[in-house]
C-alpha cells in the first residue's frame, strides 16, 4: 500500500470507495442512506461501511448451576413443545394433548439436566451472563458507479455533513 503526501490510500480498496458522508453512529448513515432513498437516488449504489469495529460484551448477572438449569430448561421446553407439535401433526384425538405436554415436559427436564451439566463443567471460569455485539466507531457512507458525487449535493442540500474532498 502506497499513499500520497496529503496521506490518501492508493490501495485498490481505497480508491473503489468514494466516501460520501462519515457518521458517528448507525443511525446517522442510515438516515442519511434514507433521505438519499426519499429523494430518489439509486440507493443500489451505496453501501454503509463500519469502521475501527470493537466487541463490547455487556454483562447481565451473576451465573449460577441454577439459573443455567433454568436457562436450560426454558430452552428444553421449546424444544420439546416443537417435536410434540410435529409428531402431533400424525396424531388425532386425546393423544394429541398427551404428546404435547409430554414434549414440554420432557423437553424441559432434559433441557434442565444439560444446562446445569454444562455450566458445572466449566469449573467456575464463566460464572456470569452476558450479550455481545459488535459496534463501529464511524459508519461511511459509500458510494460506487461514479455517484459519490450526486449524492453528497443530495446530502449537502438536505443539510448533512458530507465528506470534504472525498472520492
Amino acid at each position: 500500500m502506497t499513499t500520497t503526501p496529503t496521506g490518501m490510500r492508493l490501495d485498490p480498496a481505497a480508491m473503489a470507495w468514494n466516501t460520501v458522508a462519515s457518521f458517528n453512529s448507525y443511525d446517522g448513515a442510515q438516515a442519511a442512506v434514507d433521505r438519499l432513498s426519499d429523494d430518489g437516488f439509486p440507493v443500489e449504489f451505496l453501501d454503509i461501511i463500519g469502521s475501527d469495529l470493537r466487541l463490547v460484551e455487556r454483562v447481565t448477572g451473576r451465573l449460577t448451576r441454577g439459573r443455567a438449569a433454568v436457562a436450560g430448561m426454558a430452552t428444553g421446553a421449546w424444544f420439546g413443545l416443537l417435536i410434540g407439535l410435529i409428531v402431533g401433526l400424525f396424531t388425532t384425538g386425546p393423544a394429541w394433548l398427551g404428546l404435547i405436554v409430554g414434549g414440554l415436559v420432557i423437553g424441559a427436564l432434559w433441557g434442565g439436566i444439560a444446562g446445569f451439566a454444562g455450566h458445572a463443567a466449566t469449573g467456575g471460569r464463566r460464572d456470569f451472563s452476558s450479550t455481545r455485539t459488535l459496534a463501529a466507531m464511524r459508519y461511511d457512507v459509500v458510494a460506487r458507479g461514479g455517484q459519490a458525487e450526486s449524492a453528497r449535493q443530495m446530502l449537502t442540500a438536505a443539510g448533512f455533513p458530507v465528506a470534504v474532498g472525498a472520492g
